[in-house]
């Protein structure tokens, strides 16, 4: 099983959510899950993890079996230090692979960039645990005709729709009372 992980942030907290998927081919998932953990760290640039792996891990605590792989939204390594997914894969004693897929260059990261979709804009992969160029090319690999792959749109889609309904339930408002007008 692969477990592919995003956080999006409200107020204190995150939101966080993980599709789990057989192959990297897969079209859909097989299972969705997502959480909300209030008191996320402050932001410090190439720091991410602090705020990240907090909301990863008491995900991975409502999955029932451990993942045999793990992608994540940003990078393993940022240069010489260890970024959201080196921590993430030493959180499990260097046993589960992690892949890192960014969407944006950070300065010092290496790693490689790809290309899906005939978009001219790459993704960086990093990784631990396994081989760069197999992690690059399982996420070529991956379903969907775009830069993005179908399943990180979707864990994309469910972090942001998780945040969007803690925003709401902070502040009282419904889908229903976004709906209604006045006369």
């Amino acid at each position: 099983m692969i477990a592919a992980f995003d956080v999006q942030y409200i107020e204190d907290g995150c939101a966080a959510a993980a599709v789990l998927f057989s192959e990297y081919s897969d079209a859909a998932p097989t299972a969705e899950y997502t959480h909300f953990l209030s008191g996320a760290a402050d932001y410090i640039p190439g720091e991410f993890y602090r705020r990240e792996l907090p909301c990863i891990l008491t995900l991975l605590e409502k999955i029932r079996e451990a993942p045999d792989e793990m992608i994540i939204d940003g990078y393993v390594m940022l240069g010489n230090r260890p970024g959201l997914g080196r921590h993430l894969f030493t959180s499990f004693d260097g046993k589960i692979p992690v892949i890192g897929v960014a969407k944006s260059k950070f300065k010092d990261a290496s790693g490689t960039e790809i290309c899906r979709g005939g978009s001219i804009h790459p993704l960086y992969i990093t990784s631990a645990g396994v081989d760069l160029q197999k992690a690059s090319e399982k996420i070529r690999r991956m379903h969907g005709a775009h830069r993005i792959p179908t399943l990180l749109k979707r864990v994309d889609h469910l972090a942001r729709e998780k945040a969007r309904q803690i925003a709401q339930a902070l502040i009282g408002v419904t889908d229903a009372d976004r709906t209604k007008t006045t006369d």
